[in-house]
């Protein structure tokens, strides 16, 4: 029976297998194809391939975040059951679902003041989120109370990494990040940008790459400089991946060449349907513990 109820967001972008053997509960984001509205339920309702090849074709693909009230309504069940809530949210350097969670949190403890609700900003994304969510689930296994929990992931969430590279630029483009003209000249050239998480949960370009090679190797390069204890990093990796399961498995393969002490092998997940409607097919991203974020 676990102490208290331990929660996310669909966008930790790990399966919803993974997070039921971690006991772990989520509420999902919502998104749109051609303006029909889904939600981001870890791929049940619309697999993660067919998601990626309607993008392909040239569907229209928006997000919305999670409401107050959806907030209200997903948490109270807990609280009438007697347990308490610590709700670990998306990043609030990309979405305003934290504050939402927050709102939700202060109605409900006035309603329910004999209970606890925390809401932590993960200041994380996608299965850097996840992994977050592993490390959490095993400190409330290993006895840490609700409160303690909140405190350590406070104090450690910007020890986790994130570091992501692009091989399809048109996704920049048709989102504006990157003008028309610098997408035809990218591609040409084989531009593929690195980027990572920064301090305030942002995603932040650090370096344009050419070709996919030289971006693989890159990408491992920044966690041997960044990784707890280096070459000796024993913790776990966790990749994620929009429609190129054979790029991330390079990064993958890689990452088990450099780091022969990490816990067990490198998990490769699906980036989801609401951070994937904004990366796009050809997207990998690596996740591990390591020095903490700085601009």
């Amino acid at each position: 029976m676990n102490p208290y109820i331990l929660s996310c967001c669909s966008t930790c972008d790990i399966s919803a297998d993974h997070l039921k053997s971690l006991n772990v509960e989520y509420i999902p984001f919502h998104f749109f194809i051609d303006g029909k509205e889904y939600k981001d339920d870890l791929g049940k309702t619309i697999p993660y391939d067919q998601f990626y090849q309607m993008m392909e074709e040239g569907a229209d693909t928006r997000t919305s975040q999670i409401n107050v009230s959806e907030y209200v309504e997903y948490f109270t069940p807990f609280l009438e059951a007697g347990k308490d809530v610590l709700h670990v949210s998306l990043s609030s350097g990309l979405s305003g679902t934290s504050n939402s969670a927050m709102n939700a949190a202060r109605i409900l403890q006035e309603r329910y003041p004999d209970r606890q609700i925390e809401v932590v900003d993960s200041l994380a994304a996608a299965s850097g989120y996840g992994l977050i969510m592993d490390k959490a689930a095993q400190l409330r296994d290993e006895g840490m109370c609700l409160q303690e929990l909140r405190q350590w992931i406070e104090d450690n969430k910007l020890r986790m990494h994130h570091w992501f590279f692009s091989t399809d630029l048109k996704y920049y483009v048709k989102g504006g990040r990157i003008s028309k003209a610098s997408g035809f000249v990218g591609t040409i050239l084989g531009i593929c940008p690195l980027l990572n998480m920064n301090h305030e949960g942002r995603l932040t370009p650090r370096e344009k790459i050419r070709t996919k090679k030289k971006v693989i190797r890159q990408i491992v390069k920044m966690m041997e400089q960044h990784a707890e204890n280096g070459a000796d990093y024993d913790g776990k990796v966790y990749l994620c991946q929009s429609a190129c399961m054979e790029d991330a498995q390079q990064v993958a393969d890689l990452v088990k060449e450099k780091f022969p002490k990490m816990n067990g092998q490198p998990l490769i997940n699906h980036i989801g349907t609401t951070i994937g409607s904004h990366t796009g097919p050809g997207t990998v991203a690596l996740f591990f513990w390591g020095d903490p974020r700085k601009d």
